[in-house]
């Protein structure tokens, strides 16, 4: 009854031999179910499985781990992304988002330079305790702090400090090895000659590339060094680059150096949409920033229960991921620096500290989500994730 309905219905026997000749002559939609998630899964892995196959000591407290995909291909990425590399440490699993040193033409590898924090918990564990041939995990490439052509035009100047160079490496790395047209001006500031990192390859790459300016600024010279000394300040740049024109500014390092040229940035009025920044790392001090409470010193701790557990002691002068992670409860995350709002958690009740450039979705902040990796206890907190 119901196909002789259909057969009386206008078009229909048209519509049957259409299907009838896709059949035949086409190779139809039904060849393709499941290509597209398979090509996005390749683009886009939610983890890499990857293997440590060569250690480079860059400086005494710099390495470089060269990572190649254990299985498989690794994923394209843009120069100047992160992967968030995860590792266990004595029984604790962490993550922490480090460059991509090499070039996006270069696919076969990705080299990652870690420099040693004080007191790092993952940097000490990837410069002394891994090993070539190790394998470790990581998340896709990832991060906005990448060069757009259609919007940053040719003429860049990079501002570096310390280990901030990593992302700039890969985008020097490929406009010279594609001999790209770009025009790119590096100013790199360290705090002694030793603690440059890619020291012998950028100044290689500047003799060799006449779209590549190298000026190194070193904080405390030794005797015999006739380079800019101190700091990266306004009157530096605008001697080292000319007028600002139509340049596009990146700046990326240590949260210090990174508020510090952000402020000489703007006495040169350069409108934020010439300014791209990228910031590692939490504030090395997040009592010293504006807006914490007088009351709250960086010793006190605090009672925090997670999803209706035990209650976990969390310190007031580090971010809730770090004691969530020591507690054992891994959170989802990607930069660790509040931005890419995976590790999203509820505040059920508490306050906590954001400092300045945390980015909060308005829904987010209306109905008390915070995000743990940059969100500091000032009271005991009960958080739901």
């Amino acid at each position: 009854m119901r196909k002789s309905i259909k057969s009386e219905l206008e078009g229909y026997n048209d519509i049957q031999q259409e299907i009838e000749a896709l059949r035949r002559n086409s190779l139809g939609r039904t060849a393709e179910k499941g290509m597209v998630a398979e090509l996005i899964n390749r683009l886009h892995p939610k983890t890499l499985h990857l293997k440590v196959a060569r250690t480079i000591r860059e400086t005494s407290s710099t390495r470089t781990l060269r990572l190649v995909a254990r299985e498989g291909h690794l994923p394209p990425f843009e120069a100047g992304q992160y992967i968030n590399l995860f590792v266990e440490i004595n029984g604790v699993r962490s993550s922490r988002p480090y460059s991509i040193a090499s070039a996006p033409n270069q696919s076969g590898y990705y080299d990652l330079t870690v420099r040693q924090v004080e007191d790092g918990f993952v940097s000490s564990h990837l410069i002394d305790g891994i090993e070539t041939g190790a394998d470790l995990e990581s998340t896709s490439p990832a991060g906005q702090f990448h060069h757009n052509p259609l919007f940053h035009g040719d003429d860049l100047v990079f501002l570096a400090g310390g280990s901030g160079i990593t992302p700039f490496m890969s985008m020097i790395r490929e406009v010279t090895d594609r001999d790209l047209h770009r025009r790119i001006h590096l100013i790199y500031g360290c705090r002694t000659e030793e603690d440059v990192i890619f020291g012998a390859e950028l100044k290689q790459r500047a003799l060799d590339f006449s779209n590549l300016t190298l000026s190194l600024v070193i904080s405390e010279p030794t005797a015999g060094y006739d380079g800019p000394s101190g700091f990266i300040t306004a009157d530096l740049i605008r001697s080292l680059v000319g007028e600002p024109g139509d340049k596009m500014f990146y700046v990326c390092g240590p949260e210090a150096m990174y508020q510090f040229v952000l402020e000489e940035l703007e006495k040169l009025k350069i409108p934020g949409r010439r300014i791209r920044q990228e910031v590692f790392g939490p504030p090395t001090d997040i009592t010293s920033q504006p807006g914490w409470p007088e009351g709250v010193n960086k010793a006190d701790t605090f009672k925090v229960i997670f999803n209706n557990g035990s209650p976990i002691e969390a310190r007031a002068n580090e971010p809730l991921m770090n004691s969530l992670e020591r507690a054992g409860q891994v959170l989802p995350a990607q930069c660790r620096s509040g931005e890419c709002s995976l590790c999203r958690t509820r505040l059920v009740s508490g306050l906590v500290f954001q400092p300045q450039g945390v980015k909060m979705r308005k829904s987010d902040s209306k109905y008390g989500y915070i995000h743990p990796c940059l969100a500091y206890p000032l009271e005991d907190l009960e958080l739901m994730l």
